[in-house]
């Protein structure tokens, strides 16, 4: 056949096929297990904010296509959910975008803002979409590395300085972070402000997460730091937070130039989607405050349910200051490759995780480390407790 002679694919995403998500969300209905590794909740949110899309449709409010940067409602309540959480100031107009969902919002964004022969710098392990993106935009991924010690994963600021060179383009941060649940604090990501200021580089930051923070940790978003909102895209979810992943409803804040380059990439990924769902999304970020207690609240139990069955099972844990997501050791099992043993899981115990290897360059540094989710039901992670404690 014509053309056969060159792979199909093009060669940026010839190292990437199907997602380990697919495959684990596979292995588990194939296999009846109790699925703890795509980060989907078992259970949909509020049943008011469900209501608020119920009616937008009958309204015939978003049926046809809505505007390009979104509605006119959710463009206002994220700016006005910007303005009280962090006393960042965006004007709905020009300085919103509403995105389908935030996969759409970091594609855009990247290729948007980056040109081949860049270099972006990512903090390892990362998001899979990141590095994807940044080989479709023809850039070259250089990650620093987020190493654990005492429980948790830390940042190397040196290592990340050194990462810099006269070809990085950008930043591109997560914070809360999947899959460790590290969440950046305020005095690192002071340091990454002034390295971003001093090199006069771009940041794209991931904080779909940002409300699901424990313990005693803070989401400060890196646009609030001096020098940071100019040359800061900030990344937003409604799935995470509301608990409706199935409506893809994301966006970003930036500066009116950013947002302009965001959007010139975005209008030809899907132009516009979500139409219905962007008004109940704009009614949940109006949400009282009760809310978003209840629900870290809820999220904090389960993390602990987990962390506590997961120890016992014999795992060494990385309990996370944010996200619904627990990594874990398993060498303390006797088992080194996170991948075999993520396969097998399903068989031997009934449970299925995602071998964090899989967000790593340097596979190596991921290979005896496994990811949970915890964004179950508490009966259903109790009983993936009981299974787990049989290995």
């Amino acid at each position: 056949m014509a053309g056969m002679t060159r792979p199909l694919l093009n060669r940026r995403l010839a190292e990437f096929g199907t997602t380990i998500f697919a495959e684990m969300s596979a292995l588990a209905v194939r296999t009846g297990a109790i699925n703890l590794g795509q980060g989907f909740p078992d259970t949909d949110g509020p049943e008011q904010i469900r209501e608020a899309a119920v009616r937008a449709l009958r309204d015939g409010r978003g049926n046809q296509y809505p505007p390009g940067s979104g509605v006119p409602e959710l463009r206002t309540a994220v700016a006005e959910h910007q303005l009280e959480r962090y006393g960042l100031a965006y004007d709905p107009d020009t300085e919103v975008l509403v995105t389908a969902g935030a996969t759409e919002a970091i594609a855009a964004s990247l290729l948007a803002l980056l040109e081949p022969g860049d270099e972006v710098i990512a903090l390892e392990p990362y998001y899979d979409s990141y590095a994807a993106c940044i080989a479709m935009a023809g850039a070259t991924r250089v990650p620093v590395t987020l190493h654990p010690h005492e429980g948790a994963y830390h940042l190397d600021l040196d290592e990340l300085r050194n990462a810099v060179t006269d070809r990085t383009r950008l930043i591109l941060l997560n914070t809360p972070h999947n899959p460790t649940g590290t969440v950046l604090t305020r005095g690192e990501l002071t340091a990454v402000a002034e390295l971003a200021v001093a090199r006069d580089l771009l940041v794209v930051t991931d904080e779909v997460y940002e409300h699901l923070v424990f313990d005693d940790a803070e989401h400060v978003p890196i646009a609030s730091l001096p020098g940071m909102r100019e040359r800061t895209v900030t990344i937003g979810s409604a799935g995470k937070t509301f608990s409706f992943t199935g409506w893809k409803v994301g966006w970003i804040t930036a500066t009116p130039a950013l947002t302009t380059a965001v959007r010139s990439a975005k209008q030809f990924l899907t132009y516009v989607s979500s139409g219905p769902f962007q008004y109940a999304v704009a009614e949940a970020l109006r949400l009282p405050d009760t809310y978003f207690d209840d629900l870290r609240a809820d999220l904090l139990a389960k993390r602990d349910l987990l962390s506590d069955g997961l120890a016992q099972a014999g795992f060494e844990v990385y309990r996370p200051a944010g996200t619904y997501f627990v990594t874990t050791d398993i060498r303390p099992l006797g088992e080194s490759d996170g991948f075999a043993f993520c396969r097998a899981l399903p068989e031997r115990a009934g449970v299925v995780a995602i071998p964090n290897a899989v967000f790593y360059d340097h596979q190596d540094q991921g290979a005896p480390f496994v990811r949970f989710a915890f964004c179950k039901r508490l009966d259903v992670l109790a009983e993936a407790v009981s299974r787990l404690k049989q290995l």
